[in-house]
């Protein structure tokens, strides 16, 4: 007999509105059950309980745009597709690349990693009006019809660019409205992934930065804004009377109450490190000299533990300090005033555009030794800053050139070959990366393009020792023919990503060897599942009958005792367990046990799940028993012969006496 109830639950992907509205039904049930009544809202209770003015009148403030109805109906659509393991993952990987239409992969993402991910990261296209990319133009089809188009292969087993990347051009009467739509859906579905301390940080420019900032306060919550970055990157030559300098990058929170006190860089334990050591010295020393001679040798011995602290290379009665501030006015012409020099009496270098300071100010600093002076008046004076006056904060100006992101892509692949346009620089996203996560953290990022992001978090955990899992998205968009990575022998953007990362992965290994024994990446293909889908519409008497002779095997055809059939099956399980893809972490080597082949899983608890998909022997039974697993999940055509049923029926009855839960699919 075959459990169809489960195989209905784990056929698709969970809908996302409906796990939101039962969030909302349950926060209501704690903080204000009076307007619940057999689990239905009284909406004359909760506006008393609000008060009139909480009550939108018919015409209210919100981001609206045409096609805004069927883009939410987005958010409502499941899926029954799945990830396909690559044939040469390795047994155990730390970072995933998912190669698929990063929608339906969202979807897939749903059952495993909601509320799992505590950052992402998305460069989404910017809508400059040459800019390609997936949206439904016709939001009357159905889901077989919507699956079949974003599963749609070319003859190599491409995507179809031709069908579903629609260049979204600036003469378009719905342009900015095709943005949203596609945009809406995907945000949705990533805030339901994110931690409740999570954050998103979003690149864009000034084409869509105002509808970007009005679609997430209405996803996120405009309380859960946290700010925007100003990146300056490049001087742009635009025609126009001013020059467009710079990107944003939108940070939005899941809760920011959340956040308080949470965020800080790596460079925080070097600050406290400094400042510790400082003490330390201090008390031991009362001779300046003697005091900067051992802070020298300490600071020698762990510049490298200080990163971008490592300009601190000086020590007085009052700790760590650096001189390397400077006190020049860095825009246009600052104060002009003497400033003389202690020793020699005569008046200092002044900087070109004159001191950033007024001269009362400066005056204050002075008072408070908190100048340093050259050994003669041509040094310019720099700002003494001591180790506890460094600010650990994330800046709202970035300046950093974004030409660099050229640059890491030429030492990976061959200079003579421009593999991508306008990757984003990898020191860029780590500065992200490193404030925001630590230890195992899951980043996200489903616009991966180049694949900037997985080389970041690869590089920063070899930095810091972190443990960070990156998942990773990229749509197999066609090159055209005349690029030169087309010509370099990549189709795909996706085929771009995946080099990168072996790629970095092979640079590192071969640089670092004894500390990335264990580094890999695991790739996966959004696919059709492998199991046939069990449909709850089917209304007559005779298609219900066909469709109960087609499930009894819901496994669809093939050979399931094929290694790869057997992978793909085991991953699958997984994903619509809730166990993530990279529940590879967590399976041994498949094992013989009773003649058959036992996937054996550690669950989050230290129990264990065991999968089999191999003709069931009543041997299996009694090792089952034996080993006592929490779950075990088993096909419907693994019971074979005269005795199939029987044989189901036993076991079934055994299991349950023994407290073990029985899936048969």
């Amino acid at each position: 007999m075959t459990n169809t109830a489960h195989l209905t639950e784990l056929g698709h992907s969970p809908d996302a509105l409906a796990q939101r509205q039962a969030d909302l039904l349950a926060l209501l049930r704690q903080t204000a059950p009076e307007v619940l009544s057999d689990n239905q809202i009284n909406i004359e209770k909760l506006k008393e309980l609000l008060g009139q003015e909480r009550i939108a009148p018919a015409e209210h403030y919100e981001l609206n745009w045409a096609g805004k109805t069927e883009a939410r109906r987005e958010i409502q659509k499941t899926s029954s597709h799945t990830l396909r393991p690559d044939a040469n993952n390795p047994a155990h990987a730390q970072h995933m690349l998912i190669e698929g239409e990063n929608l339906e992969v969202l979807r897939v993402l749903q059952k495993s990693y909601y509320g799992k991910v505590k950052m992402i990261y998305i460069d989404p296209p910017y809508n400059t009006g040459n800019d390609s990319f997936v949206y439904p133009d016709d939001y009357s089809e159905t889901l077989d019809e919507y699956q079949k188009r974003t599963g749609e292969k070319s003859a190599e087993g491409y995507l179809n660019k031709q069908s579903l990347w629609k260049k979204n051009s600036k003469e378009s009467g719905q342009y900015h409205s095709a943005w949203l739509s596609m945009m809406y859906p995907r945000l949705y579905l990533a805030r339901n992934l994110l931690r409740d301390d999570g954050v998103i940080f979003i690149s864009i420019d000034d084409n869509e930065a105002a509808n970007l900032k009005l679609l997430c306060d209405e996803i996120f919550g405009a309380e859960n804004f946290v700010g925007c970055i100003i990146w300056k990157n490049v001087t742009d030559n635009n025609p126009t009377n001013v020059t467009t300098e710079h990107e944003y990058v939108l940070v939005f929170s899941k809760n920011k109450s959340q956040l308080a006190g949470q965020w800080k860089s790596s460079l925080s334990d070097a600050k406290s490190k400094l400042i510790e050591v400082g003490k330390e010295l201090i008390a031991k020393h009362s001779n300046q000299k003697d005091l900067q001679t051992e802070y020298t040798t300490w600071f020698r011995e762990n510049k490298s533990f200080l990163g971008q602290l490592d300009r601190y290379k000086y020590i007085d009665v009052d700790g760590v300090y650096t001189g390397s501030q400077s006190v020049h006015n860095p825009g246009r012409e600052g104060y002009r005033y003497d400033v003389l020099h202690p020793t020699t009496k005569k008046p200092c270098k002044q900087p070109l555009l004159g001191y950033r300071f007024p001269q009362e100010t400066m005056q204050k600093l002075l008072d408070e030794k908190k100048i340093l002076f050259g050994d003669d008046e041509s040094k310019i004076i720099e700002l003494k800053v001591y180790a506890h006056e460094f600010q650990d904060k994330l800046s709202s100006l970035i300046d950093f050139d974004g030409r660099v992101g050229a640059y890491d892509l030429r030492e990976l692949f061959s200079e003579a070959i421009k593999v991508f346009n306008n990757p984003k620089p990898v020191e860029f996203l780590s500065r992200f990366f490193s404030y925001i996560t630590k230890d195992d953290d899951i980043i996200l990022d489903f616009f991966v393009g180049s694949g900037t992001t997985t080389q970041a978090v690869i590089e920063l955990n070899l930095e810091d020792g972190g443990k960070r899992q990156s998942i990773c998205v990229q749509m197999p968009e066609v090159l055209e023919e005349s690029t030169e990575a087309y010509k370099a022998g990549y189709r795909t953007i996706a085929d771009i990503t995946r080099a990168r990362i072996d790629k970095v992965i092979a640079k590192l290994k071969a640089e670092h060897p004894d500390k990335t024994a264990d580094l890999a990446c695991a790739h996966f293909t959004l696919a059709p599942s492998n199991f046939k889908v069990w449909r709850g519409d089917v209304g007559s008497a005779d298609a219900l009958r066909e469709q109960l002779a087609l499930f009894q095997s819901a496994e669809k055809a093939g050979q399931p005792q094929a290694t790869d059939a057997q992978t793909a099956m085991l991953t699958e399980l997984l994903l619509k367990h809730g166990l993530g893809a990279l529940g590879v972490h967590a399976v041994s080597a498949p094992k013989q046990v009773a003649g058959v082949t036992v996937h054996r899983v550690l669950l989050p608890d230290d129990k264990h799940l065991w999968l089999c998909f191999e003709p069931y022997t009543d041997a299996l039974k009694d090792e089952l028993v034996k080993a006592r697993p929490a779950q075990v999940v088993l096909l419907n055509s693994c019971f074979v012969g005269d005795k199939a049923d029987e044989q189901l029926a036993n076991l079934q009855l055994e299991l349950a006496g023994l407290d073990i839960g029985l899936t048969v699919i």
